[in-house]
């Protein structure tokens, strides 16, 4: 999400006009809008629909001299265009005088007995897996993609604002959008061309990447990796389609005869196939769902042409419109395959129809089909370099060719603007502020370092009182082989200083083998995790929370160096062998002890724990999408599972180490994407020491004593009340979307969105375990009676960027200062 807000913040800064344009309000004769009219262009098959409150748009290359207006209930009106250009018309629709048959048929809560859509409908679905690629045992073909972003709804005020002042010549490429009408200035466009090969027989697919162009913003991989985020593939085919992250009923869905109304509206000829037309919309208001119009074809029920438009009311933040069309071509008789992909999203603030914001378009196009060429499976497991230098070097023949769509004026005026535009001071000054706000690093490029993070700078906690840190990296650029980085942090109350610094060397970019580093001293809230940190740079939001729940007194001193080699031999499984050296003692000893019995110790009892250990890490992530190939990449994709198995062995004598024992960890974490209920996220955790330890090295349930809302913590647990050496946790959370509030009309319409959860941990603590910590000021106890089990309520989406949770603690009620409710929170801008 923070990829999205900097595009849209930072790039919020035509000469070829289509034949016909028109655009207006279709309304009854009470002056009520009609949402879901269908508007065709007379004797063609291009046409729209009106959006929730009415308004339409649509041009077309071609010259019309009429459109057809209709709905089920009205009269089928047809209205001449006097010009080519005809915007703010406003057309009034007649209730017809007789009812007839359909209307009964289409409207409400719709009947599936004897209508023929529904008919039709079903045998899609009977067809859906004998259309397409899948149909042949092996296939090729060439893709074109390019995706372009716009600033929109352009108006004099906005050219002649001091914001722009110096900058007016960005303004000589305006054109209007096809799809909307609207104004719209471009400024960033990158385009591809690959090769995809696949083989249904292996259930094997790959795609050669042989040539990208950026328009200017090549070194910015967030705006890259959001891109590809934004426009993952879908198939039109499924049940359900993701985008932003949600799960919306496509129209051909088997679901979707309990969520739209359809309606058989024509049938004529395309491309010498007889298709019949069937109009879709929404029954319901706030779900995820589209408006729109398929084509699809009497014989072997494949779609033709499908055009899709997220209502307005649905239940989806920052972005005010989302249109998608697809156009499929004729193979022979039986075969369909996709030819073009457009989809077009309105990225705003506001989702009035004045507003202004930030198209992101993507036009895929694909050719040069080929199929039945066998080859070996080892041909599909390796492939090419994305990142190769020669890709992104390719000169004016070969995108002559491999543009399987051309450029039009204003796409290809965007290399020159922004030319143009990295020569101005003024431009630079507004991507430098920006730059700033979403990395949260200064950049001095003529030193090659970052200064940061600026979010970082102040905290507070008890120990330290009011806390200021400054840190540095180097950064040479986003695919730097190695990176170094440090800070030191100052305690006013303490007055001591801490530092931390680190650093990472990628030695082979094939295998991904890495080597890292560091120290760290400083003071930290441990338990928070039931893995052992070995980050040298981050910092807990619990460590530096200005308000807490009860005494968040709890804190330690540590001094941790870190030595370690990484390697991903095999893509997305990663294994990781290091060691660590750590030094632990309490921050605030009159509050919380971390003394243990030491036979050695003149006094038979030690406050500080030094501990030598090594580990060993398996992290496997099916599924996750990087972007980069530096020692540091960006993580594309959230919706992949995440495996790691890790065994510690702790050596006592090296290095005056204190303890021996050993660990065995394991976690899961998956999330599922349950059809148009929302989405859970489920995490497992296992975890048993063996051998005798002290509270320091001990696993704590993790608790959460600060005012936000943290995934994998215990809410209504205070830090260090359970602790174990032997423990289980599951947590469960599920958002809903906004499914349930959408169906309370009250409700409805403030997208507010709800959330349930489930918490539960399991542990054991040793009696040896208890007997060698001599902690005097907390008890030692596990839940291993039962199950320590929470649930919570939330409300998301409250002004579009609060989530609220309401905690319930389930039993344990007779622990010592035990909370039983509580109410945590968290901001954050989420589609």
């Amino acid at each position: 999400m923070k990829r999205f807000l900097v595009v849209f913040s930072f790039l919020s800064f035509f000469s070829v006009f289509s034949q016909t344009k028109v655009g207006g309000i279709i309304v009854d004769e009470s002056g009520q809008p009609v949402a879901f009219a269908n508007i065709i262009f007379k004797d063609s098959y291009e046409g729209t629909i009106t959006n929730d409150n009415g308004r339409f748009y649509l041009e077309s290359d071609d010259t019309y001299e009429t459109i057809v207006v209709s709905f089920i209930g009205y009269e089928t009106k047809e209205i001449p265009l006097p010009q080519k250009v005809n915007y703010d018309l406003e057309i009034v629709l007649n209730e017809t005088a007789e009812q007839l048959k359909e209307v009964v048929v289409y409207t409400g809560k719709q009947s599936k007995k004897d209508n023929p859509a529904i008919e039709i409908l079903k045998k899609i679905w009977a067809k859906k897996r004998e259309n397409g690629v899948r149909k042949f045992k092996q296939y090729q073909y060439d893709k074109y993609e390019k995706i372009e972003f716009d600033l929109n709804t352009i108006d004099s005020a906005m050219i002649k604002s001091k914001l722009f002042k110096g900058l007016e010549f960005m303004f000589d490429n305006l054109d209007t959008s096809r799809v909307t009408g609207k104004t719209y200035l471009p400024f960033f466009l990158n385009e591809s061309f690959s090769r995809v090969y696949g083989d249904n027989q292996f259930q094997r697919e790959k795609e050669d990447v042989l040539g990208n162009k950026n328009s200017g913003f090549e070194g910015n991989q967030a705006i890259t990796a959001f891109v590809e985020d934004l426009y993952s593939d879908y198939d039109i085919y499924n049940n359900y389609l993701k985008f932003f992250d949600k799960s919306f009923t496509s129209p051909l869905s088997k679901t979707g005869v309990d969520t739209y109304n359809y309606v058989l509206s024509d049938s004529t000829y395309i491309d010498d196939k007889w298709c019949y037309n069937i109009i879709y919309y929404p029954r319901r208001k706030n779900e995820l769902t589209f408006k729109g119009d398929f084509w699809v074809n009497d014989t072997t029920y494949a779609i033709k042409k499908i055009n899709m438009q997220v209502t307005k009311s649905a239940n989806i933040n920052w972005v005010k419109e989302i249109y998608i069309e697809q156009d499929f071509d004729v193979v022979n008789d039986s075969v369909f395959l996709l030819k073009r992909d457009y989809m077009l999203s309105d990225f705003s603030f506001s989702k009035k129809e004045k507003s202004k914001g930030v198209y992101g378009k993507r036009t895929t196009v694909y050719d040069n089909y080929a199929f039945d060429i066998k080859r070996q499976e080892e041909f599909y497991k390796t492939a090419s370099d994305p990142y190769d230098p020669r890709i992104f070097r390719r000169d004016s023949t070969f995108w002559k060719n491999a543009r399987l769509e051309s450029l039009n004026d204003d796409e290809s005026g965007i290399f020159k603007m922004l030319d143009t535009l990295k020569t101005v001071p003024k431009f630079k000054t507004y991507y430098d502020i920006v730059s700033i706000l979403s990395s949260g690093y200064v950049e001095i490029d003529k030193w090659n370092i970052d200064l940061g993070d600026i979010y970082s700078t102040f905290g507070f906690n008890d120990a330290e009182g009011t806390r200021i840190r400054a840190g540095a990296r180097t950064y040479f650029g986003q695919n730097d082989t190695w990176r170094l980085e440090g800070y030191m942090a100052y305690g006013f109350s303490d007055r001591k200083f801490k530092h931390g610094f680190s650093g990472k060397f990628l030695l082979d970019r094939k295998t991904r083998l890495i080597l890292s580093g560091g120290n760290r001293r400083d003071i930290e809230q441990l338990g928070l995790s039931l893995t052992s940190t070995n980050d040298v740079l981050g910092r807990s939001i619990a460590s530096s929370s200005l308000v807490t729940v009860g005494s968040n007194d709890r804190l330690t001193n540590i001094n941790l160096s870190t030595l370690g080699l990484e390697m991903e031999p095999v893509k997305n499984f990663r294994i990781r062998f290091g060691g660590s050296f750590r030094t632990l003692g309490s921050a605030l000893p009159d509050a919380f002890s971390l003394d243990y019995v030491d036979a050695d110790s003149p006094t038979g009892v030690s406050s500080e724990v030094k501990q030598f250990d090594l580990t060993s890490t398996l992290i496997y992530t099916p599924g996750k999408r990087t972007i980069g190939y530096g020692v540091e990449r960006l993580n594309i994709n959230d919706n992949h599972s995440t495996l790691v198995l890790s065994y510690t062995k702790g050596i006592e004598g090296f290095l005056e180490s204190d303890f021996d024992y050993e660990r065995l960890q394991f976690s899961y974490k998956q999330p599922w994407q349950i059809g148009g209920f929302g989405r859970l996220t489920s995490s497992l955790e296992l975890g048993k020491t063996f051998g005798e330890v002290p509270l320091g090295l001990l696993s704590v349930v993790p608790g959460n004593q600060t005012l936000f809302s943290l995934y994998n913590t215990f809410p209504n647990l205070d830090f260090y009340e359970f602790v174990t050496d032997t423990y289980a946790t599951l947590h469960l959370e599920h958002n809903f979307n906004g499914r349930l509030f959408s169906r309370v009309p009250l409700l409805r319409k403030f997208n507010l969105r709800e959330i349930v959860a489930l918490r539960g941990a399991w542990g054991q603590l040793s009696d040896e375990n208890i007997a060698l910590s001599a902690p005097t000021n907390i008890p030692l106890i596990a839940p291993d009676e039962k199950i320590y089990w929470e649930y919570s309520f939330g409300v998301g989406n409250i002004f579009k960027i609060l989530r609220i949770d309401f905690n319930f603690r389930g039993n344990y009620l007779d622990n010592p200062d035990a909370r039983r409710f509580g109410i945590t929170g968290t901001f954050g801008f989420n589609f």
